[in-house]
């Protein structure tokens, strides 16, 4: 298993265009949001103290959790492409278990996701910085550390059963940029949560990834927030997160930050249990 995930790694890493299509989706977001979304939103909430700081947390934050789903997708390529090209047969008839060979793709996937992620994040606060921003303190750090491992780790199963789905390089690679294209919208990331139709919230709220964007949103935000509403009744706290997807709310009731990572980790269950039927399903 050790040696798969070192070929793949080797494989991925060389391959400078999957690297590039892999962060695409970053670009597109931080591209966007530099040249048209940031001023729009600044704009939008003028009134508040140090808003710039406010919005280029809030926006980074999503783009962490961009970036722990679509990098660790494009790491799997090599799993569509081994079956495309008939080398998993060959993999396959060597001395090792098929449990490993599938590990093996799924480390790899972990492992590329996490560095892929980590270098997102010093973009960020390259990026926060440059903005006026100020650094994250040593203890916020550490928890959006922790929520890149646990936000690529609860990513590899949903994506382990779209991979096992496909089995021909091209077709990956277009849902792989139509994810890309749409992920900004499902995460709530182009547009604010608040500003779309309530059909829409609706799924946005379900979707898994979602969670983690708001997960890394809370911690993200929290400095900036605590500067921006300086004396603001919680209510106006409440609604303003609600609005950006910082938090969720069903009904009467806000989701907890346990609840997002239950959500997370059902997610991850069921479709680990999903993967497997399918790939058992095509050993027959």
């Amino acid at each position: 298993m050790i040696a798969l995930t070192k070929r793949n790694l080797l494989i991925f890493f060389r391959d400078k265009s999957a690297v590039f299509f892999s962060f695409l989706a970053v670009f597109i977001i931080i591209g966007l949001y530099a040249l048209f979304l940031g001023d729009v939103w600044v704009e939008s909430f003028a009134e508040l103290q140090g808003v710039r700081y406010l919005m280029d947390s809030w926006i980074m934050a999503g783009v962490l959790a961009v970036t722990s789903l679509t990098t660790t997708m494009g790491a799997f390529s090599s799993m569509v492409d081994d079956k495309s090209n008939k080398l998993i047969k060959d993999i396959n008839s060597a001395p090792v278990s098929r449990s490993a060979v599938t590990g093996g793709y799924v480390l790899s996937a972990y492992i590329i996701g996490v560095i892929m992620s980590l270098a997102s994040l010093v973009l960020a606060e390259i990026y926060i910085v440059a903005y006026g921003g100020t650094l994250m303190d040593f203890m916020t750090l550490l928890k959006v550390i922790g929520l890149i491992f646990f936000s690529c780790l609860a990513n590899i199963p949903l994506l382990l059963f779209a991979v096992s789905l496909f089995s021909s390089s091209n077709a990956f690679a277009a849902a792989s940029t139509i994810i890309g294209t749409l992920i900004g919208f499902l995460t709530g990331i182009y547009l604010p949560v608040g500003n779309l139709p309530e059909g829409v919230q609706t799924i946005v709220k379900i979707f898994p990834p979602s969670h983690s964007a708001a997960l890394f949103r809370q911690v993200m935000t929290r400095d900036a927030a605590s500067i921006s509403f300086k004396g603001a009744p919680q209510e106006t706290i409440d609604e303003f997160n609600e609005f950006l997807g910082v938090t969720f709310r069903f009904g009467e009731h806000t989701v907890t930050t346990l609840e997002s990572v239950i959500v997370l980790l059902a997610t991850a269950v069921v479709f680990y249990l999903l993967s497997l039927a399918v790939m058992k399903r095509k050993k027959r």
